[in-house]
């Protein structure tokens, strides 16, 4: 995916379409993420939708549940939804900072003598 040492550097327009490519991976992660929580709450808690997406914005955003689960299967989702949300976040970050990375370590090491 990401070009080697011995090649030369992306262009400019090359490099915002990997960004924005990578934009897109960590949208996407996290819009199925939210898509779990609204389910695992509007299943487990019986939430309506609205605050089912409340619970699992606020956890996935490291904030904490607003409702606290009731139920035992509802807490055993929480649960691992919290941790899951965890996860999530370190992941999603490091995908929208791994191209600005890559091009910086890129540049410290690419030589045109390779």
């Amino acid at each position: 995916m990401y070009e080697a040492r011995h090649q030369r550097p992306l262009s400019r327009a090359a490099f915002v379409r990997r960004v924005v490519w990578h934009l897109f991976a960590a949208t996407a992660l996290v819009a199925i993420s939210l898509a779990i929580g609204i389910l695992g709450y509007h299943s487990f808690e019986r939430l309506s939708v609205i605050d089912a997406f409340l619970n699992a914005a606020m956890l996935l955003g490291g904030m904490g549940p607003v409702d606290l689960p009731h139920t035992d299967a509802g807490k055993i989702f929480a649960a691992l939804y919290a941790l899951y949300s965890g996860i999530v976040f370190l992941l999603a970050s490091t995908v929208l900072v791994a191209p600005f990375l890559h091009r910086l370590l890129h540049r410290l090491h690419w030589s045109e003598n390779l």
